[in-house]
């Protein structure tokens, strides 16, 4: 037997899943601060972080890592943040990552298998220095 969840309770995350995807630092960490958990995760195991990460917003990830968000969290395809910021070229958002303490090794694919499956060698060279 399976709970039904609260509608309630879905409306409110998927708000707060979109605040991480649109970068809208401050009103996601309204609700961090007033208890959503800072590794909440949706239905596909993305966290917030990831969420941010992989939309280009370094301050979002930032903020949630300053409030106790793991930078390496795997979704449940094995999937860092890390590695999606990788995919997608945010630099800001990788740099944030590794200062947050995300290691380029995690995951599958990693973020070193990424930047060597699209040449970024700058970013294989970053990552020899973390």
């Amino acid at each position: 037997m399976t709970e039904v969840p609260d509608p309630e309770v879905v409306e409110l995350a998927t708000k707060i899943f979109d605040l991480a995807r649109r970068g809208q630092t401050e009103a996601l960490v309204a609700y961090v601060d007033a208890g959503v958990p800072a590794n909440l995760t949706n239905d596909r195991g993305d966290s917030l972080v990831m969420l941010a990460a992989y939309h280009g917003h370094s301050e979002a990830v930032r903020a949630l890592l300053d409030r106790g968000a793991e930078a390496d969290r795997v979704n449940d395809r094995g999937q860092t943040p890390l590695a999606g910021a990788v995919f997608k070229g945010e630099a800001d958002v990788i740099k944030v990552l590794l200062e947050g303490g995300a290691d380029p090794s995690a995951g599958t694919p990693s973020a070193v298998d990424t930047a060597r499956m699209f040449g970024r060698t700058e970013l294989l060279e970053l990552f020899g220095e973390h």
